[in-house]
């Protein structure tokens, strides 16, 4: 059980690391438990390792055109855009612009250069930005709710939206998230001020032997680590994030 593969083998990692079984920590499960959430909270939200980025795949249903926007599952904390919906590069049929380059000019790859090719896809591609432009989107976090500002009486429901955005990741999935240093450093720490709050309630507290131990220091300390450590994930683990939303 050194380093822990799944959330109990992490929680009795942190109190060996408080003292336990040789220190009672007198603290409830549920504390315990509040606390490791909280640590997995922070670590979604700052870490560069908490989040990936991801393309879900959404299939659209005739309410979404009704309410214009459409929900997304609470994995996702952030929203970055979505793919061209209606792109003229995207048509399935004899007419796609793509299809009639490749049929006319294309015909023998081995003779034949591909920088017509890849000019007129650009310029095709920065006439429809000018022209018709990105998707604007609103969507926040909390309610998971993804907000797409366009015409949406062009849209067909059974078709598809290619949402990119980022993802939590999962301790309870990708179970390797446990043996993060960072993470069980800073649970533990979390639970060592929780514990230091409830020793505080006493001046010193005796333990068997004769042995006395201060809450107001434990609680001190623990605080120490704590901001310690959060400037450790704010200047060496943290991510850039330049380009999420929510």
């Amino acid at each position: 059980m050194a380093v822990p593969s799944n959330r109990e083998q992490f929680k009795q990692w942190c109190l060996r690391k408080l003292g336990r079984p040789v220190i009672e920590i007198n603290l409830a499960d549920e504390q315990i438990d509040d606390r490791i959430d909280e640590a997995i909270q922070y670590y979604w939200n700052f870490a560069f390792d908490g989040s990936e980025k991801t393309y879900y795949k959404y299939q659209i249903q005739p309410q979404d055109i009704v309410n214009r926007y459409i929900t997304l599952p609470p994995n996702i904390i952030g929203a970055v855009s979505i793919f061209p919906y209606g792109d003229s590069l995207s048509t399935n049929n004899l007419f796609n612009i793509r299809y009639q380059i490749t049929l006319n000019d294309l015909y023998d790859l081995t003779a034949t250069t591909m920088v017509p090719y890849y000019m007129a896809m650009q310029h095709i591609q920065l006439l429809e930005q000018l022209l018709v432009g990105q998707q604007p989107i609103r969507f926040n976090r909390y309610n998971n709710l993804l907000y797409i500002d366009m015409g949406w009486d062009m849209v067909v429901p059974g078709n598809y939206l290619i949402v990119e955005a980022y993802q939590v990741v999962d301790p309870a999935v990708y179970t390797a998230a446990w043996a993060d240093t960072w993470l069980q450093r800073y649970a533990t720490a979390l639970i060592k001020k929780n514990w230091g709050e409830v020793l505080g309630k006493y001046t010193e507290v005796a333990l068997p032997g004769g042995m006395k131990f201060s809450g107001e220091r434990i609680y001190n300390d623990a605080v120490r680590e704590v901001e310690k450590l959060e400037e450790e994930m704010r200047t060496t683990w943290a991510g850039f994030p330049l380009d999420m939303i929510g």
